[in-house]
């Protein structure tokens, strides 16, 4: 696998550089009948070389215990893991932080040449996880200064050098939902606003930041959490927006993700029976994410579940049960399974079953690692931890977010 996936790169030295489209990868195509055939996408030759499990694993995207590989890089081989997440537990410092993520993408090139999307939340704000990042406000307070696209950007570039300096390929951000309730109890600030043009110009000035510094952008949480009193991390939202009210309202910012090309796009356990008459969560609903995602919006990057351990995701399944319905309904990445042995057994059953097909299968994975060669992570899994620190909260950056504090201070 390790020397099938170092082929695929040499095949495609062009395509891991180039951006994706709204309508997906491109390829060359001969100019001419004699000219040679067009070369298979590294991603697709991998895959068909892939077996069951590997794929399978490729699916997932779990916490890791601890603050050293030692543990977590067992579990990244073990179930071929295609991603993992970190949160307080794992990071203590700058260079504690860049050795993990060297030591869990050993792991991941040892067993099948496949590196791992490593991630976190880190939108600023309220919702931080690295305790030693420079601080920005909230997207709430970043778009109501004076000079918003300004200090949007900046946060969003200084985050993803931060994030990238220790090993942290992917950010689960920006927040794409339109707060127009004053009771949401779970996205608040954590939006740009209410108005669902000027959060779809903020989510956009965001992702193209986010990913200038290299990091692959999450927007969320699809269709739209902003109108809701309830948390889906303890209930099940019912948002009743019919689909105009959708289209107008909360689509505006997914079509930007859409539009400037975000890596990611995270699914929100929340009912919508004005999209999906079937009442199901739409992380398990064929016709959000298949039919209004992929179909009405066009997206072709991966997506991913929002945490399967809120009872939101689980409330009316069982949290294996979810995981196989989410992948089910065209998701392609299962993030913070609640027992990740469980679900993964669960999810290779429903495979070797049928309920979830081979082409459902190799769709994801290609997503999957199409978005790793694109954002460089076959190229360049590894940093240099003993950098990190000197890109950590620089003289730059801290001057770059005492402007934008000010910024922020003078237009509220």
């Amino acid at each position: 696998m390790t020397a099938l996936a170092a082929g695929a790169m040499a095949v495609s030295a062009c395509h891991e550089s180039g951006a994706r489209s709204a309508t997906g990868p491109s390829h060359t195509t001969p100019t001419r009948a004699s000219a040679s055939p067009t070369p298979v996408a590294p991603e697709v030759a991998l895959v068909k070389k892939m077996s069951v499990r590997e794929k399978v694993g490729q699916l997932f995207m779990p916490t890791i215990p601890g603050s050293t590989p030692a543990q977590a890089a067992a579990l990244v081989e073990r179930y071929h893991l295609g991603g993992v997440i970190y949160f307080p537990v794992n990071l203590r410092t700058p260079r504690q932080t860049a050795e993990l993520s060297n030591g869990l993408q050993k792991a991941a090139m040892k067993h099948g040449g496949v590196p791992l999307v490593i991630s976190t939340d880190e939108e600023q704000g309220p919702v931080s996880r690295l305790p030693y990042i420079t601080r920005f406000p909230a997207n709430k307070s970043l778009a109501s200064g004076r000079h918003p696209d300004d200090n949007v950007r900046t946060a969003a570039r200084v985050t993803g050098e931060e994030l990238r300096a220790v090993g942290i390929n992917q950010d689960n951000a920006p927040d794409a939902d339109v707060n127009i309730n004053p009771n949401n109890p779970v996205i608040g600030v954590r939006s740009f606003g209410a108005d669902p043009e000027k959060v779809a110009h903020f989510v956009g000035v965001a992702i193209d930041a986010y990913r200038a510094t290299g990091v692959a952008v999450v927007a969320k949480h699809f269709p739209g959490h902003g109108d809701t009193a309830t948390d889906s991390h303890t209930g099940l939202p019912i948002i009743d927006h019919s689909r105009a009210t959708w289209e107008r309202v909360d689509a505006p910012p997914f079509k930007a993700a859409v539009e400037h090309d975000a890596d990611v796009i995270m699914t929100a356990h929340i009912v919508v029976p004005g999209l999906d008459k079937s009442r199901l969560p739409a992380t398990m609903s064929k016709t959000v994410l298949g039919g209004l995602l992929r179909g009405t919006l066009g997206y072709r990057g991966v997506i991913i579940t929002d945490s399967l351990q809120m009872a939101g995701a689980t409330i009316k399944f069982g949290p294996e049960e979810a995981a196989v319905r989410a992948v089910v309904a065209g998701a392609d990445m299962l993030l913070m399974p609640r027992n990740l042995g469980r679900a993964y057994n669960a999810v290779l059953a429903a495979v070797k079953s049928g309920r979830i097909s081979q082409s459902r299968l190799d769709d994801a994975v290609t997503h999957i690692l199409h978005m790793k060669y694109e954002r460089g992570m076959f190229r360049s899994p590894y940093v240099d931890a003993a950098k990190a620190s000197h890109v950590i909260g620089s003289k730059e950056h801290r001057e770059a977010a005492r402007k934008v504090a000010a910024d922020v201070r003078s237009g509220g």
